[in-house]
């Protein structure tokens, strides 16, 4: 990491940002000792949609399911 003074870093925030997104780290110092850095984000892999067959596996059904439920209430009402 390179070191820049508070000072410098003031004045050319602009282009320390700029090198930090080119993926070079700053250390910023005061009277010479390091007190922040300025570092690149982490490189976040896009995530697809989870797998949820283990989820819907796990799920335990109580009763009469919606499916037949709701058919069942649907010839009802037109009879």
């Amino acid at each position: 990491m390179d070191p820049v003074s508070v000072k410098e870093a003031g004045a050319q925030i602009a282009r320390l940002i700029n090198a930090a997104q080119r993926g070079r780290g700053i250390s910023i110092t005061r009277r010479g000792k390091p007190v922040a850095q300025l570092v690149p984000p982490p490189q976040l892999q896009p995530r697809g949609l989870p797998d949820l067959a283990a989820f819907r596996k796990a799920i335990k059904l109580r009763g009469t399911s919606l499916s037949k439920t709701l058919i069942a209430q649907r010839k009802h009402e037109r009879y």
